[in-house]
């Protein structure tokens, strides 16, 4: 497998000053595909790898928030595995739900980070201190991000943002 490419001192010092990160749900934690059964219920499927990267964000103390525009009785129950507090569902509006998570915490926009992979992603992307996409997002959003994981939407990116972040802090 290739090496990663180096990441720039100026994208290290924002990821050293993260103390939340948001993600998106649909496409960043998931494969952005939508499952329906036959009763209309929606399955999603969720990376172990990111899961146990979530969790790590937290025990090092950094607040994980996950926002959908979507509403998943699943993205409730994940988040209730991992011990998620901050989850907004059915939510159109990511920018005014990471402001409201922001004012919550009593953090700085500068501490925080964004992962993700699609247009309604964009405008908290544009507000945080470290904008993230993830490998397969579309190319606007990759445009508008500071950095971008090598992993897609649902195969461990997430957990590949943990390890950026967490490796920024002892860096």
């Amino acid at each position: 497998m290739p090496t990663a490419p180096a990441i720039p001192a100026d994208i290290r010092v924002r990821a050293a000053q993260v103390r939340l990160v948001a993600f998106d749900v649909d496409g960043t934690l998931t494969d952005g595909r939508l499952w329906l059964t036959e009763d209309g219920h929606e399955i999603k499927v969720f990376h172990v790898h990111d899961g146990l990267g979530l969790k790590l964000l937290r025990q090092h103390g950094i607040e994980v928030a996950l926002i959908s525009a979507r509403i998943s009785h699943a993205v409730e129950l994940r988040a209730a595995q991992l011990g998620i507090d901050y989850v907004y569902q059915g939510k159109t509006n990511k920018l005014g739900c990471l402001e409201d998570i922001l004012r919550a915490s009593g953090l700085a926009a500068s501490a925080a980070a964004y992962v993700g992979d699609d247009l309604p992603d964009l405008p908290p992307m544009r507000a945080c201190g470290l904008a993230i996409a993830v490998a397969n997002a579309r190319p606007e959003v990759l445009a508008a991000a500071h950095w971008h994981t090598r992993a897609r939407g649902g195969e461990g990116a997430a957990r590949e943002v943990a390890d950026f972040v967490l490796a920024a802090r002892t860096a």
